[in-house]
């Protein structure tokens, strides 16, 4: 369907729009289509958990024979975990690539598994760039493995995924993607990025509800990785063989969320896939920051890291402006956005995914400036420190 024509009806029984990185606003279809029960062991639910994986597969492209794609329950936070745990060596060590909450969560992660890695974190305002990648590589032979996260939603950062992964492919180490947030609206082609595995979750780009991840690993890498992880239910390697085994799930699977699922994966095709689903993302970005900034809000990020996902704004200066009113103001007026994660100003952020087309985000920005006059905000500019901050960001372009 042209861009131009989508048109999405509002949600259904007065729900507000989730303008979150996930979960987010689903189609009525997604969750009709939980209104069946399913018997875990059958033999037709067998067939949906096959469809599943053969139509994630699908949207590797051409490369998708190398790899095989494993279903994990639980939230993306499981997945990361169960990517981790499976896939890197106990004897081996990672390099965890940092710019926000969820690069920290990998570092954490490692903790608690008692295994080696390197953190390098760039704070909450700069991606990690292919030099500074390079260089820790070269100066640290350890390393077999490196995290990146594609898009990094505390910030809404959209980190140089190809420029990292080149490298890494060059110094003969191993990458390993958290494209939680990003999976199905922006492109990963295995073959301009070769990744051993990545990460992503029902409840995000692909517009399902939560209850899920999935793991995308090179058949080799699922292969070699027999016995090396640290939990019996995070064990990619043995879901993995059970599922080639038998077409089951391990352990109880979220039977009403798949079938959901492959709604939102039906809806998804007909779309226009990964591209058609990133353009209207994008266009949603676009016109959501371009009406924002007319009220006098400023973004964390400049223009060339600002991603189709998810947008972090200033808080504005004015002593006027409460964050939580202005919270509640959204809601009542049927928009829910999303706190920020900065450490140096307040900030807030607004997503772009979910079932929201042009007049949803003109509604934001409409309903942003009804909250500001309520409130008796006058600018809606940041503190002279956030711009100090962003323009470290500005001076980072080449």
């Amino acid at each position: 369907m042209p861009l131009q024509e989508v048109n999405f009806p509002p949600p259904k029984f007065g729900e507000p729009y989730l303008l979150t990185p996930g979960p987010l606003t689903t189609a009525f279809e997604v969750k009709e289509a939980m209104l069946k029960d399913w018997g875990s062991w059958d033999g037709e639910f067998r067939d949906l958990t096959k469809k599943l994986r053969s139509s994630l597969l699908s949207l590797l492209g051409p490369e998708k024979k190398l790899y095989d794609c494993v279903p994990i329950q639980g939230s993306g936070t499981y997945a990361v975990e169960a990517m981790l745990g499976t896939f890197v060596p106990k004897d081996g060590k990672l390099l965890v690539l940092a710019n926000g909450a969820y690069g920290l969560r990998a570092a954490q992660t490692m903790d608690y598994l008692n295994r080696n890695y390197h953190l390098l974190d760039k704070g909450d305002y700069l991606p990690p760039r292919g030099n500074e990648v390079a260089d820790i590589l070269e100066n640290d032979k350890a390393i077999t493995h490196v995290l990146v996260i594609h898009c990094e939603t505390s910030s809404g950062i959209l980190n140089p995924l190809e420029e990292i992964g080149a490298v890494v492919k060059s110094a003969g180490r191993k990458l390993l993607i958290d494209s939680m947030s990003a999976f199905g609206a922006v492109p990963v082609d295995p073959q301009r990025i070769e990744f051993e595995a990545m990460v992503s979750s029902a409840n995000k780009c692909i517009e399902g509800v939560p209850g899920f991840g999935f793991v995308f690993a090179k058949l080799s890498a699922l292969q070699a990785s027999k016995g090396n992880c640290h939990s019996l239910s995070l064990d990619v390697e043995a879901q993995w063989s059970a599922m080639e085994k038998s077409g089951q799930w391990r352990f109880t699977p979220p039977t009403h969320v798949v079938a959901a699922f492959l709604t939102a994966l039906e809806i998804h095709k007909e779309e226009g896939g990964v591209s058609g689903r990133g353009a209207r993302y994008t266009n949603n970005r676009d016109i959501m920051v371009s009406g924002m900034r007319d009220l006098g809000f400023e973004t964390l990020l400049d223009e060339q890291w600002l991603s189709p996902i998810i947008v972090t704004f200033f808080c504005p200066d004015d002593q006027a402006f409460d964050f939580q009113k202005f919270y509640d103001f959204m809601k009542s007026e049927g928009y829910i956005i999303y706190p920020g994660k900065l450490t140096v100003v307040d900030s807030f952020r607004i997503g772009c995914i979910g079932r929201m087309d042009a007049p949803v985000m003109k509604g934001v920005v409409a309903a942003a400036k009804k909250a500001l006059g309520s409130m008796g905000v006058k600018s809606a500019a940041p503190p002279k420190i956030a711009l100090m901050e962003r323009q470290r960001l500005s001076e980072l372009k080449e």
